[in-house]
């Protein structure tokens, strides 16, 4: 074997080598994300949970049947009006709350506070109904899914249109501000290429949600998070 050919066989062997490692890196990369995402929304629902006198109203935290939170929900600068954001979403079953699928929201126009680079975001699911559209791989606010933006305060009556109406009840809070929103025509889907990554597999939305899939131990802190002041709320108000 001549010199020349052994170089481009040891110069092909480095690239390969490279590339593998590469790969591996940004596998890791990814899922490093989705850990931190996991734990920014753990930080979004403890901190509102820190504020009774600005919260979720007790009666809706007792009531809601899936959470979805997405921490720095953003507005595109270079897209007149685009917004995007990635979070997860738990769902209560009779086995307790269900590993996390991990959604994108994208689209609607609601105003940003002058400033604000990130605004975090709360939606629940209220009734049976609001589960189905959980359910679905992907739904717009407001047209599939009626919506309302939901009341604050922890020990506030929260009115009753809500509760004939809304399926969906959402909630914003930046630069410390906690208070209902609009998010009419933002659609919310599942983010395939996450749920590879964490559960090693296109798991389908309704299975996890449903419970039907073991929680991987990076989501069972945001999971535990939720369960204890949704399962709490549910006690006081028995």
């Amino acid at each position: 074997m001549t010199m020349k050919r052994l170089s481009v066989i040891v110069c092909g062997l480095a690239l390969t080598v490279g590339t593998v490692g590469s790969t591996a890196a940004f596998g890791a990369s990814d899922k490093a994300k989705l850990v931190e995402r996991m734990q920014d929304a753990q930080a979004v629902v403890t901190q509102i949970m820190a504020a009774p006198d600005k919260g979720i109203p007790s009666a809706i935290l007792s009531g809601a049947k899936c959470v979805t939170v997405i921490p720095s929900y953003k507005k595109a600068a270079f897209i007149v009006g685009a917004q995007y954001g990635q979070g997860v979403v738990t769902c209560r079953t009779s086995r307790g709350w269900s590993a996390p699928v991990f959604v994108q929201l994208a689209g609607g126009s609601f105003g940003f506070q002058a400033g604000v680079q990130g605004t975090d975001l709360i939606i629940l699911a209220m009734n049976e109904r609001g589960i189905q559209d959980m359910l679905k791989n992907k739904f717009k606010i407001g047209a599939d899914a009626a919506a309302a933006a939901g009341p604050v305060g922890r020990n506030a009556q929260a009115g009753t249109d809500w509760k004939m109406n809304a399926e969906l009840l959402t909630y914003s809070r930046s630069k410390g501000l906690f208070a209902g929103i609009d998010l009419d025509g933002s659609v919310l889907s599942q983010n395939q290429d996450d749920t590879r990554v964490i559960y090693g597999d296109a798991v389908p939305f309704e299975t996890i949600l449903k419970g039907n899939q073991a929680t991987p131990d990076e989501a069972r802190p945001f999971v535990r998070t939720v369960a204890r002041y949704f399962v709490e709320a549910r006690a006081e108000n028995k």
